[in-house]
Order: C-alpha cells, then structure tokens, then sequence
C-alpha cells in the first residue's frame, strides 16, 4: 500500500503505536538531515523535534524542505499537516478542527529554487483536503470544511491590530502550514491540513491569551486528529 506523510509538531500524538511498530530512521536530503518515524503505512515528521530530540525547534527555524524531502524519499506522495492554528473568528471555535481550502503568506517564504525559476501555483490538494473531510465524516467527528490560514513568520504571537487586519480575509492564523504547502507543491507532493483550533487570537475574545491555554486546547483535541489520521490511512489500504 501506498505511504501516508504527516507532519505534526511532536510524536507524542503517535507515541503507543511509535513504540510497537516504527521505525527511527535520520535521514539526509540535499537540504539537511531529517529524523523520521514510519511503519509500512506511515511516515511521520515532527517539525519541532530537531535529531538528538532534546532541541525545541521555533516556527521561523524549522527546515521544510528537509522534511518534506525526507518524507518523499520514502515513497509518500501525499501528506496532511497537522497544525495548531488560533481562530480569528468567533464562530470558529477552540476545539474545533478546520481543513483549509486556501491560505495567506505575505513575507518572503521558503523554497527549493534556487538557480532555474519555479513558478508554482500555490495551492492545497484538494484531493487530500476531500480525503480528510471523507475521513472526519465516517468518524463522526464534524470539522469546518473550508478555511483560509494566515501564515505569520513567528515565534511570537501576534498583535491586536494584526488580528483584526487578518480577521478580514482569513479564518484561523499559524506560523507553519502554508510553508509546508509551498515545499510540497514545489516537491510535486499532494499536501493538506488538519488545523487544530486551540485558542482565540489575540483580541478576538476579551479573556487574555496564554501559552499554557493554546497547550491545554492542543491536548484535548489530539484524540480527535489522531482519529481522523487513522481512518484516513484505513482509507488508503
């Protein structure tokens, strides 16, 4: 059967299975090492998890091509993002999961091109996104079907002006997904999200916002993701 990618922040989503049935390999891309955790079905990068896996690695850091070179190099040709994401609206709310349809990255933004022009037209697979949705659906589990994510650079969060200009156009904010989506479309690899609504942005909701909120929020919607994810790889097979 084919292999599915997943980037997520950490493994400890995957942990129990990790355990029984992965494989830890670091491997070498022209763009860096990589560690990767994979079984027969799945691979899985943690974009905050650096190779000795004691060093937190910082939005503005972390080396997408590697990742998604690294992933390719296994045979996956399609992945799903895992991401935390904060509302921007009041009817998205924390707990809830969104798959994005489009996405907004107005600084400079990483990419594989280096001397011949590379062009793409950035967008989401919309084959995986109805994968995801197909997915959510036979779990049970209700998601917002479509979204538009504001990518900023990071690490910190951001302001009450910049969350009210975003909140025009966009729907959830983060600091990682739309570079994922950017490498892989540059990858020729087919890339999607799941969007793990985890907190208000800053301002949209009068209560003050916390690291440790965004945490708590993240935890208690993994169980949710996870099971997506799992119906998702049984739809492959």
């Amino acid at each position: 059967m084919r292999r599915l990618g997943i980037i997520s922040g950490t493994i400890a989503l995957w942990q129990d299975r990790i355990a029984r049935e992965f494989e830890r390999r670091v491997i070498e891309t022209p763009y860096g090492i990589t560690p990767v955790w994979f079984s027969a079905d799945v691979a899985i990068v943690a974009r905050h998890v650096e190779e000795s896996g004691r060093v937190y690695v910082l939005p503005h850091r972390i080396n997408h091509p590697a990742n998604l070179a690294a992933l390719k190099s296994l045979g996956v040709t399609e992945v799903v993002g895992l991401n935390s994401v904060g509302s921007l609206k009041l009817d998205i709310t924390p707990g809830s999961v969104v798959v994005p349809h489009d996405f907004v990255m107005l600084y400079p933004g990483p990419t594989i091109a280096t001397d011949a022009p590379l062009h793409i037209l950035p967008v989401l697979s919309e084959r995986v996104r109805e994968k995801c949705l197909k997915a959510a659906n036979l779990c049970g589990i209700e998601v917002v079907s479509k979204g538009v994510y504001w990518q900023t650079p990071g690490p910190r969060l951001e302001t009450k002006a910049e969350i009210a200009m975003m909140a025009n156009i966009a729907d959830v904010v983060g600091m990682t997904m739309a570079s994922e989506a950017i490498i892989a479309r540059e990858m020729e690899i087919e890339y999607a999200s799941l969007c793990s609504v985890d907190n208000y942005a800053h301002g949209i909701v009068e209560e003050a916002l916390s690291l440790e909120t965004i945490l708590e929020n993240s935890r208690r919607n993994a169980q949710r993701i996870a099971t997506i994810i799992e119906r998702y790889i049984e739809m492959m097979r």
